[in-house]
């Protein structure tokens, strides 16, 4: 693909050649998170700062590499000397999902789906668990992906690149799953042919060693399959026919661990990269072979038309495969919201959605907000990208010709609440500070995808009367984790805010717990559940919510938990949850919701065991440090991490869904003789196991 992953400011490339006779190549899908003036991001002096992982297929490039840049061959690989291994290993399993009734008229279930193309970081240098700042793409919106692509790639960096740990452990919460990326760049951003060549050499037994290497790498480090990007030029036929041969090798050695491809139209049955805008007899072979499926699905090159589609629709369908397996490319890297887009080409009014899409760059969200950004703005730009604008998920509607078509217009949102218990602390994976039980433990900015909470999927579905309140996330206050959801408005008239779609089975026992506090320029409001036991009538119509008191806040009270019974609703199935709020006197309430929890009774972990240091390096007078532990018995939402102070207090230090953790910048505290660390197991209901200890001594 002609687009370059690059830092703020970004650019469109055409990566196909320079100048007119670039343009008159086209758009490609190249990659290169290089910086834009060539120079690459420093990697910090620590050496146990862990990093995600990427590869050569096998051989490397001549020369040296840039500074914080390590050249590793796939080829090479094993996970017994990976020494990464451990901080780059999701463990969240993939999460199943249901189709709700739709929020909005205009979106279809079954028929359209989404994948997104996102850069997260540089090829190097991107952190395996987080990073000290909140400034970062934090996606929220998984209800309405099928698939996201960590993208990435150069020919100075690597080529092959695994998704990091929380990224992928924040997408499997939410059903959606990852998949890494093989880059074979345009000759004129480096590529050689020599890559592909190693790519899909075969041993002495005519077997494709980096196929099982690429299966084993999906397995052992917790995601889902591969992005298949080949653009280098230069081959011929018999190239093409054995990366042909290669995926379907890939297909059949991933086939038993769930393993995925999706592959990109670039190079054709010819070798050559050409970049059909479509599925036609020149690339179809890479899809769909006579003896069935070669990859998942095929993501067509955005030179795609509205006649391209429909036939690239048509032939899928006469292969026996569904047009919904094709993702038409939709560039958003330069432009987002306002890209043209021949939007009725794949999203027609009155008649079946022709072929899925795919977004390239949604970061955009980001990274077109000016320097000083918070994370309030970015989620606010995320929203309306997703939602659009104003009322949100329901009340938006297709725009007009060429105009923005927000995803939540078009395609139907998914949920993941099937089961008991059920909790959330409204945290979007990325905070100003971090907060427990209301209280701040660490003044520190932070981001951390893996610590994400399952979070409201619908932006914002409000039935009322009157006035529609301001709903955002917000950062200046939490229970837990770094935000809570933040609702503002006149309550002219009681007004019902939409969660959470769900099909989560209720009893005798069950209760619904309800974090929540008025700022203190807020007036008072009364609160009440909003559960429904049966689905909503009809898309766009809300669920029959039966709404049971939580009580009156008044500004002053501070954070409190009430506890609503659901037996009296009888057993069954619990369909949709939420609040409405009605406003008492006339003042302007400002309502912040902390945690909500759906559960049968009170639940907590298991201690992890065996917190060690495992290695330990001294940085500009503090020490950073690699920590592991053993796994706690029973379930485990997730680990985290303190420092026990000499004074008492604890101060957080970070958290991973995993059982390995670096923590950088540890200074010691006036005379302490060692620095005292704990890690709790972390239950689904958000309680705390009894800490595991290990002293830093200094």
């Amino acid at each position: 693909m002609n687009r370059q992953p690059s830092p703020v400011p970004r650019r469109r490339v055409l990566l196909a050649g320079a100048g007119a006779a670039a343009a008159l190549a086209g758009p490609s899908l190249g990659a290169s998170p290089a910086r834009a003036d060539g120079r690459h991001r420093p990697r910090a002096a620590d050496s146990l700062q862990p990093y995600a992982s990427y590869w050569f297929p096998d051989s490397l490039p001549s020369g040296t590499p840039g500074d914080g840049i390590t050249w590793r061959s796939l080829a090479a690989w094993q996970p017994g000397t990976d020494r990464d291994l451990a901080f780059n290993r999701a463990t969240v399993p993939l999460a199943r999902r249901f189709t709700p009734v739709p929020a909005n008229t205009t979106a279809r279930a079954g028929q359209a789906r989404i994948s997104a193309l996102a850069a997260f970081d540089h090829t190097a240098g991107n952190p395996s668990q987080g990073s000290a700042t909140a400034d970062t793409y934090a996606p929220t919106h998984w209800a309405l992906l099928d698939e996201l692509v960590f993208w990435g790639g150069s020919a100075g960096e690597g080529l092959i690149l695994a998704p990091n740990a929380p990224l992928v452990d924040a997408a499997h919460r939410n059903g959606v799953p990852v998949l890494g990326t093989v880059f074979l760049p345009p000759v004129a951003y480096g590529g050689q042919l020599r890559w592909t060549r190693d790519l899909v050499r075969r041993d002495a037994a005519g077997r494709f060693p980096l196929a099982a290497k690429l299966v084993q790498v999906a397995t052992v480090y917790g995601f889902d399959g591969w992005f298949i990007n080949a653009e280098t030029g230069g081959g011929d036929a018999a190239l093409a026919a054995e990366m042909q041969a290669f995926l379907r090798a890939l297909r059949a050695a991933g086939a038993g661990q769930g393993v995925r491809i999706t592959w990109y139209d670039a190079m054709n049955r010819t070798g050559q990269v050409g970049w059909q805008g479509a599925l036609d007899d020149l690339n179809r072979s890479f899809f769909q072979d006579a003896s069935g499926p070669v990859a998942d699905s095929l993501f067509v090159d955005f030179r795609w038309s509205a006649r391209s589609l429909a036939d690239s629709g048509r032939l899928a369908e006469q292969l026996g495969r569904s047009r919904y397996e094709l993702w038409a490319g939709v560039d958003v890297e330069s432009a987002g919201w306002d890209t043209g887009t021949d939007w009725d080409a794949i999203l027609p009014e009155g008649r079946d959605q022709v072929v899925s899409f795919g977004l390239y760059r949604p970061e955009w969200t980001l990274q077109h907000l000016p320097a000083g950004r918070t994370p309030g703005q970015f989620h606010a730009a995320d929203d309306r990208f997703w939602a659009g604008p104003g009322a949100g998920a329901a009340a938006a509607r297709p725009g007009g010709a060429g105009g923005w078509r927000a995803p939540a217009t078009a395609v139907a949102d998914r949920s993941t609440l099937t089961a008991l218990p059920f909790a959330t602390g409204f945290n979007t994976g990325h905070g100003l500070r971090w907060y427990e039980a209301g209280k701040v433990t660490s003044e520190a900015p932070w981001s951390h995808l893996g610590l994400q909470d399952r979070l409201p999927p619908r932006r914002w579905v409000v039935h009322t009367e009157g006035q529609h309140p301001d709903i955002s996330w917000d950062f200046d206050d939490a229970w837990r984790g770094g935000s809570s959801l933040l609702v503002r408005g006149a309550f002219d008239a009681p007004a019902t805010v939409e969660l959470f779609p769900a099909r989560l089975p209720a009893g005798a026992a069950t209760v619904l717990d309800l974090t929540h506090r008025l700022d203190p320029d807020s007036g008072p409001v009364t609160v009440e559940v909003a559960v429904a036991t049966r689905p909503a009538p009809a898309p766009g119509r809300p669920a029959p919510y039966v709404h049971l008191p939580a009580g009156t806040l008044r500004p002053g009270d501070g954070w409190r938990t009430d506890t609503v019974r659901l037996g009296p609703l009888g057993s069954g199935t619990l369909h949709a949850l939420g609040v409405r709020l009605t406003g008492r006197g006339g003042a302007a309430v400002a309502w912040r919701l902390g945690a909500l929890a759906v559960h049968d009774g009170p639940a907590s972990p298991a201690a992890p065991g065996g917190l060690r240091v495992t290695d330990t390096a001294a940085v500009d007078g503090a020490v950073s440090v690699r920590l592991a532990w053993r796994r706690a018995d029973g379930p485990v939402r997730h680990y985290e991490l303190h420092r026990r102070l000499p004074d008492g207090s604890r101060r957080f230090l970070g958290g991973t869904c995993g059982t390995a953790l670096y923590v950088p910048g540890l200074r010691r505290a006036g005379t302490e003789p060692a620095a005292e660390i704990e890690v709790r197991a972390v239950h689904e209901l958000f309680t705390t196991s009894e800490p595991a200890r290990v002293q830093l001594h200094w």
